[in-house]
């Protein structure tokens, strides 16, 4: 999968080991499985790396900005000053617009694949600090730093290693950067399973402005209805269950995160929140603002979930207020309850049972033009990239995506219904002739988010079926068709082809990358060596 590679005649494979490329890292892999990968998540490695890159990119102009900004003022006082004093300023102007590159933690390196590809692939990083708590994770780690030329912890330099591999409790290494003036710019969370245990940590140790990466690949406990006790421990929230959970999981854990951050001031903006697979990845943007905290209760919502249709209605937790200002500045915002139920205690449509999903982030996932940035920088180095069909798709279809929550299928519509598919261009249509906005969502293929109500959507296909009707005798009784199509229908119905409708080639989404290997998918956790044998025969004596 991997299109860009360096020879590696220069590196010695030692017996029990194997040698494993991916883009510019190699890295030596035992035959014993003590330390993590998943050749999978290249795709993974991938996105994250272009994301990192464009952000610092972004990061680096703003301060370029900045210092411009310093330099004009600093100008226009020196004019008043004699000129030696001029040029001591304009020498420390130049000394600050050295570029001091960022600092990027990994928590949780295993093999350190994903530090080795940033040291080599982002040309903004000072160093990464790679971390693992298995001291047979650590040792692969420094011979996979040496092999990549990133510099021996081992041997006495004077020039620093740009991977820097510490053996410790991730958490403790995160809290301990946590003053100011120690926090890093890059913040990555990538564990076997659950990231909740780290979000805490995480969360203080990011500098403001600094981005913060988070996997989680607990999908049966994120994206189903399974554990919703487990969920709301790790999450704080109940899950839906329902054909939206995958995006519903992307909102329990930026929920998780921004309750985490709000406890220390600090608020979050997410980039980028994909379902990728079997996990979801999350780029998500920290800063200390107090007032921007005070939105968080506007910015979540419970959902009043149909357990017989799937429709959904949103329950916010509070709500703002603007009142014009008395002196002529700045608006007044007031942050109040939100009134509720919102819904009555039976679906409206279907007259079914109503379950409670979160509370969840409610507000947009996505960072359009974020994403915007990241497609054109991929089109830009597409040979840098292994994965990047999939990734120009997915992420082209995330920049399009409504900020607004949850998307539906046509196929699990007329289900519903018990009646013929329709296009998504006559769906599509419908939607926008009626008024509402349409985009697909990068969740799940034939998916589409729009901004009409359920409502609505079901009209479309009561109007769908007056000309493409239902075998009535093929519905049993008490089935849910029956009581779909027993309303009536509201809102009139126009099929005609809207220019904007989506059609089923507009977008050639490449949505799972091909096999790297026989069997592949997610990976046995790593085996943990056992005691010493001296040891086990004491603890059995006790």
């Amino acid at each position: 999968m991997s299109s860009v590679s360096q020879p590696t005649e220069h590196i010695t494979v030692p017996n029990g080991f194997k040698l494993h490329t991916e883009n510019s890292a190699h890295i030596l892999l035992p035959d014993t499985n003590d330390a993590f990968l998943n050749p999978i998540q290249e795709f993974n490695r991938d996105l994250s790396v272009a994301c990192i890159r464009v952000w610092a990119e972004e990061k680096e102009e703003q301060r370029r900005q900045k210092r411009l900004l310093r330099r004009q003022k600093e100008e226009a006082k020196s004019n008043s000053i004699n000129e030696e004093g001029a040029e001591a300023t304009k020498e420390a102007t130049s000394t600050e617009e050295k570029s001091t590159g960022i600092v990027i933690l990994e928590a949780l390196s295993a093999t350190g694949l994903r530090s080795i590809r940033y040291a080599k692939e982002i040309p903004q990083v000072n160093y990464v600090l790679a971390n693992d708590l298995s001291e047979a994770a650590c040792q692969a780690m420094r011979r996979n730093v040496d092999i990549n030329g990133l510099g021996s912890t081992d041997v006495p330099s004077t020039i620093p290693p740009k991977v820097r591999v510490n053996e410790g409790d991730a958490c403790t290494l995160m809290y301990a950067h946590r003053p100011a003036k120690d926090r890093v710019d890059v913040v990555d969370l990538d564990p076997y399973g659950t990231a909740a245990p780290f979000i805490d940590a995480a969360v203080q140790c990011v500098r403001d402005d600094g981005l913060l990466c988070v996997t989680c690949t607990d999908l049966s406990v994120l994206a189903s209805g399974n554990y919703p006790e487990k969920c709301f421990a790790n999450y704080g929230g109940v899950p839906v269950r329902g054909e939206y959970c995958h995006e519903s999981a992307l909102r329990l854990v930026l929920s998780s995160i921004a309750s985490a951050a709000s406890r220390y001031g600090r608020s979050i903006t997410p980039l980028l929140s994909l379902s990728i697979d079997f996990y979801v990845r999350l780029f998500v943007r920290v800063r200390t603002s107090p007032l921007e905290v005070k939105k968080l209760p506007s910015q979540t919502a419970t959902y009043y979930i149909c357990t017989t249709c799937q429709s959904y209605y949103q329950q916010p937790l509070g709500r703002t207020v603007e009142q014009p200002s008395k002196k002529g500045g700045e608006p007044n915002i007031n942050y109040k309850t939100h009134s509720a139920p919102t819904v009555p205690q039976r679906c409206p449509e279907c007259d079914g049972t109503l379950h409670l999903a979160g509370p969840m982030w409610s507000a947009p996932i996505q960072d359009p033009e974020f994403a915007k940035k990241v497609v054109k920088h991929v089109e830009e180095d597409s040979s840098k990239y292994g994965t990047s069909a999939r990734m120009k798709g997915m992420l082209t279809v995330a920049s399009e995506e409504l900020p607004v929550p949850f998307y539906f299928t046509p196929s699990r519509i007329a289900g519903y219904f018990r009646c013929e598919v329709p296009p998504i261009m006559e769906t599509t249509s419908a939607l926008l002739n009626g008024g509402y906005s349409v985009s697909r969502s990068h969740a799940v293929g034939g998916s589409i988010k729009t901004t009409a109500p359920r409502s609505f959507v079901y009209d479309i296909t009561r109007e769908w079926i007056k000309t493409h009707p239902v075998k009535m005798e093929n519905v049993s009784e008490g089935h849910i068709a029956r009581k779909l199509l027993q309303r009536p229908q509201q809102a009139e119905i126009s099929f005609e082809k809207h220019p904007n409708a989506i059609t089923r080639d507009d977008v050639k989404l490449v949505r799972y990358q091909t096999n790297p290997t026989p069997n592949w998918g997610p990976k046995p956790r790593a085996k943990r060596k056992r005691d010493a044998p001296e040891e086990d025969a004491s603890m059995e004596a006790e």
